[in-house]
């Protein structure tokens, strides 16, 4: 989809507030031209220029002949009211007859801008939403790809650039070319010459702002890009302050962030040169149109007069109304270039492919009935990095099967194609039988649990972090789950139990305690299938006797993959996989795997453990 089309596809919803706003500014258009033309005869009373009407005009039916009956037909109307009431009175109503209409022209021009701020905003807010969706749906493999300071950047900065670059200038491009068209109908009636003089510039303008328009979209992007590399920057600055302090890196850290903000700032000055560049040009080339047309009036007005003052004092005025608008219409166009830009960026990401989808008519499933089966499956990034290999495994249900090896050796991959983070690029996944690629995938990874080494906690309460296993589950239901995961004891010495508050990351818990609220997570959840990705390898001896107790409890007739580093924990599984670079080298059980004095037997050795 193309961008403007996406700005269309969201406008849908909010089309009342443009055709409302489009209706005010239009009688605003038309107040504006009347405003200034009642100044006509204010202007000829003043001078004393106003002719003398014996009798009524006729119009002799020809179009072109029209405003001048128009205006005839108002002289005499004037006329016939100075007669009767005389000149001040005459003046002090058309005064404020031109009054009314300045007022109700700008009562018209606000509610038209009220309305188009419904409809920006409302077009905004359905933008960040759609983003947010979609950021629910890209699969794991998108952000090991991007840059999550990037991401913030296009949720926030980006979607701001749309809505400042393109929606904030809405009324503009919806109000000008109103009044310019307006008041140039109302200028050729006036004086066709003039208004030819004066449609010279215009041509000339819009090379010059098209010109400027394409190098400010370029400059646009790379300055968005920058600060979506500042975002990253700032994350993780935030994220590894430890890290950064006991290695003194912060040198390191400055000088890149001066980098950043430095490119940052040269793109955004020079958009800002040539964005500011748009409004004094178009203003220039009006005055100089401005001259021109006061130059060709004075020749008609001194040396041929054909050409009443207040006529052309008029003209100026019915101009002046088009120079702004005119302006106004230059800067928008160059601002919305520099917004296609972010809405560019915006777009990267709604259109992205979704590499991990359902199929057209997916298969339901609600429960694992009798096995897991990996069939000759294989996995790459790219063809010269395999990671798997015609790796076969099945896992029958109830059963625990462990996976150990090096780093590197495929363990955690296949884990995250188990609950299909990613797809197979080779082979299939088969749960009952069925390719997991035709299951429902909401439904399907609704029989998952998971618990991974890096404990996954939002900065909310205790009780709210257990609850999203089962949102729908008893505030009973979360003690007995906690209790299940050896949890409920410390969590009820928590200054508000489990209405405390943990922190970014949980970072007010202990390393135990985080992974035991994650554990509790997926007690509540109770999901058939459990795939524990070294659960424990992160905690200290004490903490991992406690941890491990609660995933003793949690595996009890449960079907369930464990990946272990610490090989004493997996000792009770009922089958255990050795891999090594993406094969099977070895599988079997503990205590045959250690018979074999195979590799499982080293790295038990390598441990310590017999």
């Amino acid at each position: 989809m193309k961008p403007l089309q996406r700005i269309l596809y969201f406008a849908k919803p909010h089309q009342k507030y443009l055709f409302g706003s489009m209706f005010f500014n239009i009688l605003y258009s038309l107040l504006n031209i009347l405003s200034v033309g009642t100044m006509l005869p204010i202007l000829g009373l003043m001078f004393g220029t106003i002719e003398k009407q014996s009798k009524e005009p006729v119009w002799s039916g020809a179009f072109g002949d029209y405003f001048n009956y128009i205006k005839d037909k108002a002289y005499y109307f004037v006329q016939t009211q100075i007669d009767q009431h005389g000149a001040v009175y005459v003046l002090a109503v058309l005064c404020a007859i031109t009054g009314v209409s300045f007022l109700l022209r700008n009562i018209f021009r606000y509610i038209g801008a009220f309305l188009l701020v419904n409809y920006r905003v409302g077009i905004t807010r359905d933008l960040r939403t759609a983003m947010y969706n979609k950021f629910l749906q890209l699969p794991v493999s998108f952000f090991t790809e991007q840059r999550k300071g990037d991401m913030m950047s296009r949720i926030s900065n980006d979607i701001g650039g749309v809505e400042g670059g393109i929606m904030g200038v809405l009324v503009d491009i919806i109000n000008a070319p109103f009044m310019i068209i307006s008041s140039l109908i109302a200028l050729f009636l006036l004086s066709p010459q003039l208004t030819l003089f004066s449609l010279v510039v215009f041509p000339v303008m819009g090379l010059l702002i098209s010109w400027t328009g394409k190098s400010l979209k370029k400059q646009a992007h790379y300055a968005q890009a920058e600060l979506g590399n500042l975002f990253s920057l700032v994350d993780e600055t935030l994220k590894s302050s430890k890290v950064i302090k006991i290695f003194n890196a912060d040198k390191i850290l400055k000088n890149r962030f001066n980098e950043t903000t430095t490119n940052w700032q040269n793109f955004a000055i020079d958009m800002s040169r040539k964005r500011e560049l748009a409004s004094p040009m178009s203003e220039f080339l009006g005055s100089i149109t401005i001259l021109i047309i006061t130059w060709y009036a004075g020749t008609q007005i001194l040396e041929e007069q054909t050409m009443k003052p207040q006529a052309f004092l008029v003209f100026i005025g019915m101009f002046f109304q088009i120079l702004d608008p005119a302006k106004k219409l230059s800067s928008a166009i160059s601002s919305i270039q520099g917004g296609m830009a972010s809405l560019e960026r915006v777009a990267e990401v709604l259109d992205y492919d979704l590499k991990v989808e359902e199929i057209a008519e997916p298969v339901s499933i609600s429960t694992l009935n009798n096995q897991i089966e990996f069939k000759n499956i294989g996995f790459y990034y790219d063809k010269d990095n395999v990671i798997l290999k015609n790796f076969s495994l099945i896992i029958p249900k109830g059963k625990t099967i462990a996976l150990v090896g090096q780093s590197g050796s495929g363990k955690t991959t296949i884990a995250n194609l188990l609950a299909r983070f990613y797809d197979v690029n080779e082979g299939e996944i088969l749960i009952d039988g069925t390719d997991i690629k035709h299951l429902k995938l909401k439904e399907y990874r609704q029989l998952l649990g998971m618990v991974t080494q890096e404990s996954v906690l939002f900065n909310d309460s205790v009780y709210n972090n257990i609850l999203m296993g089962k949102p729908e589950a008893t505030k009973e239901e979360v003690i007995e789950a906690a209790k299940i995961a050896n949890a409920d004891n410390f969590i009820s010495n928590l200054p508000e139990g489990y209405d405390s508050n943990i922190g970014d990351d949980g970072n007010k818990l202990s390393g135990g305690q985080k992974q035991r609220v994650s554990i509790a997570r997926a007690v509540l959840k109770n999901p058939p299938v459990m795939i524990l990705d070294e659960a424990t390898s992160a905690l200290d001896t004490e903490s991992e006797r406690f941890v491990q107790d609660a995933l003793d409890k949690m595996m009890e007739n449960r079907t369930s993959l464990v990946i272990a580093h610490r090989l004493s924990t997996i000792q009770k599984a009922d089958w255990i996989v050795v891999m090594e670079k993406g094969i099977v080298v070895e599988q079997g059980t503990h205590h045959d795997l250690i018979a074999k004095k195979g590799m499982y037997h080293k790295l038990v050795e390598l441990q310590n453990f017999d």
